[in-house]
Formats: structure tokens, sequence, C-alpha cells
């Protein structure tokens, strides 16, 4: 990864996380707010494949821990297996389909936050499983799918020498941004 490429990355995060702790924090939907930090790996995932998926998926979840009462950690580790997850689902199909990051956000952030809820409950925070977690599910899943493709195009810029090593890319789809 070179600097630049990890400068773009910083940015994108960054950005992401400015908007949830400023806008998504007071928008509620029943109750729920997005999480829109859940999408970074995803469209990594999608983008840069297994590999690049996790790695963002954990660099994300760690920012992302530093605002949660939740261990430390927990967002970083199901961000890793999530961001890995979609980059190997997404291996083999093309990506370059209008309709491959919308639906890989939406089940890709169900699986985030049943596994969070999930893991949560495991290591101590028994609350993390409740009833709301199905509307926890809907909000942040069909919110992240709203948003995919404005995410991609930004993580295609930000990831371009990834993007640019044998994926292809297209106006449809993933890599506009240039």
């Amino acid at each position: 990864m070179s600097r630049s490429e990890l400068g773009r990355l910083t940015l994108v995060v960054l950005l992401f996380l400015v908007v949830q702790e400023t806008v998504m924090l007071d928008l509620r939907i029943g109750g729920v707010h997005p999480d829109i930090l859940v999408l970074l790996p995803i469209v990594a995932g999608i983008i840069g494949g297994p590999s690049r998926g996790a790695t963002i998926g954990f660099g994300t979840g760690l920012v992302s821990d530093l605002f949660l009462p939740t261990p430390f950690g927990l967002s970083a580790l199901v961000g890793c297996l999530v961001g890995f997850a979609v980059g190997l689902a997404t291996q083999a199909l093309d990506r370059t389909a209008g309709w491959l990051a919308p639906v890989a956000a939406l089940a890709g952030s169900a699986v985030y936050e049943v596994t969070y809820g999930a893991l949560g409950s495991v290591l101590g925070q028994p609350q993390m499983l409740h009833v709301a977690l199905v509307r926890i599910v809907v909000v942040v899943s069909v919110t992240n799918a709203v948003l995919a493709v404005p995410a991609v195009r930004l993580m295609s810029w930000a990831m371009a020498e990834a993007s640019t090593e044998g994926m292809p890319m297209s106006d449809a789809g993933v890599g506009a941004a240039r």
C-alpha cells in the first residue's frame, strides 16, 4: 500500500466517521440509528478482495471501537470477518454488476450486526442479543444498501492501486471514481 493510498483511505474512513458521529447518531428510524462504518469493509471486500476487505474491516473496526462502550476489538474482529467473507463471496462474481454493491451491503450488514450481537453476548454483554436486534439489522442493512454505490465510488478512489490490479471496473458499478 502506497502512502497516497493510505492517505486516501484515511480520508474516507475519517469522512465516514464524522458522518456517523454527527448525522447518523441523530437519525433514528424505529429507535435505531444507521451504522455506515459497517459499509467500509463490505465495499473494500468487493473492490479489493478478501485480504483488503479484512484489512479495512480491522482498521475501521478499531476506529469504531474508540467510540463504543462494548469490548474493545469486537468491531475490529467482526469487521475483519465480514470484509473477508464479502471479498471471498464476491470473488467469482462480475464485480462490475450494478446490483452487486447494494446486495452485498444488505447481506453483509445483516451478517455484521448478528455476528456483532452474538459475539458481544459471548464476551459478557448479554444485552446485545435482545428484541431490537431485528430492528437494528433491518435499519443498518437497508441504509447501507442505499448508500452502497456512493461508498463503492469513494472506496474505489481511495484504493486506486488495488482496484487496478486485474479488477475490471466500470461506470455501472465499482470503479467509476477516477
